[in-house]
């Protein structure tokens, strides 16, 4: 497990309330419960936590964790 998969799996337990049992990387978004609002503050969330660019990233609710994850880690950096 990477360190950015277990920080995403402490946000999504610590600031969405997200039962930490649900967190695999094969389970969606969609399955953890999160709306399209609470997807948006993720996406969010995780851009200014790791300083990646996803403003042009679309995250359907039937993205997985590792889908993210992987989106995550190909985006390109935040400009300072």
């Amino acid at each position: 497990m990477t360190s950015r998969y277990q920080h995403l799996c402490r946000v999504l337990a610590e600031k969405f309330q997200v039962d930490p049992h649900l967190l695999r990387p094969e389970t969606t978004l969609a399955q953890l419960e999160l709306d399209s609002l609470a997807i948006v503050e993720l996406t969010m969330t995780l851009q200014d936590d790791w300083q990646v660019d996803l403003d042009d990233i679309v995250t359907p609710a039937d993205m997985t964790l590792a889908g993210l994850l992987a989106t995550a880690e190909a985006a390109p950096p935040t400009e300072p």
